[in-house]
């Protein structure tokens, strides 16, 4: 009986293994365990670490009622600030702790409209990563929904929008709103929307912007997985696994062809959490995705 037992449970390893190669040739997400467990082939960076090696914070306008603000920092008589803090978080609007199992985690604070931003500029590639929100809110978002986004595609000088972020595409993180897309500072996209401007991939009506096709956000306190594929200048939206939206033919400001750039992760009034950001290259989207996306 216990040989018996012991072939079954070679026979299901052997399994296991291959469901998972299978899935990561298709793009698929493991989800009972994880990006940090998933991700095992060496083309998968890790992008978080304790000292947040390769990223830099510019800090834009505090609202008035943040307090102990950096030194230096010149607040008008008025009460009222208007200059951004710049390439500093001493405020530690951004910071990184680790989880019961030494997993670095992210904190975003969300007191003060920040964003992260990597070092490095990105290309034809898969991002990945885990998200969820925090309890606090904060001025001026106080009765908003709490708010977020990961930016792709950032180019030029930081705070082009609101003193804050970089030209750049947005794929929106707010409460019931994973997904959307913005088009910040003048970069622009095209997308097949239906009659409600929802992103439909079998629509003929095409648009400069659009929503989600529909919500797949976990519940609140719970880890939403956050995908993003971009080829060149096409990208697609995935969140929990399902393809929500899709845009293609980006444009920078000034018309050229917008294919690559930095990763900004906001701060925008509500505390959140980041893990098992992770990024691989890829010269092809995975079938499935391509195929839901009507690419």
């Amino acid at each position: 009986m216990q040989k018996i037992f012991s072939k079954v449970a070679v026979v299901l390893t052997f399994l296991v293994a291959a469901n998972a190669v299978q899935a990561q040739k298709e793009g698929i997400v493991m989800k009972q365990e994880g990006p940090s467990k998933m991700v095992k082939s060496k083309d998968w960076k890790p992008m978080l670490d304790k000292e947040l090696s390769q990223w830099e914070v510019w800090t834009g306008v505090p609202h008035k009622t943040v307090k102990n603000l950096p030194k230096g920092y010149v607040v008008p008589e008025d009460g009222k600030p208007v200059a951004p803090i710049g390439l500093d978080n001493s405020m530690e609007v951004f910071k990184v702790t680790e989880d019961e199992n030494g997993e670095p985690i992210l904190n975003i604070s969300g007191l003060i409209y920040a964003g992260l931003t990597s070092k490095k500029e990105y290309k034809n590639y898969h991002l990945t990563l885990l998200f969820k929100w925090g309890e606090k809110k904060y001025e001026p978002r106080l009765k908003a929904l709490r708010d977020n986004g990961l930016l792709y595609h950032c180019y030029g000088e930081h705070g082009a929008f609101w003193n804050v972020w970089k030209r750049c595409l947005e794929s929106q993180i707010q409460e019931g709103d994973f997904g959307d897309l913005y088009t910040l500072a003048g970069t622009k996209a095209k997308v097949q929307v239906n009659e409600f401007n929802r992103w439909d991939p079998k629509s003929d009506k095409i648009s400069g912007k659009g929503k989600r096709l529909y919500d797949t956000e976990s519940k609140h306190g719970a880890w939403t997985r956050v995908d993003l594929y971009v080829l060149e200048d096409q990208a697609i939206h995935v969140t929990n696994g399902k393809v929500t939206f899709a845009l293609k033919d980006a444009l920078r400001h000034d018309g050229k062809k917008l294919d690559k750039g930095q990763l900004q992760i906001q701060s925008e009034g509500a505390e959140a959490y980041a893990k098992g950001i992770f990024i691989r290259p890829i010269k092809k989207f995975p079938r499935k995705i391509r195929k839901a996306a009507g690419f």
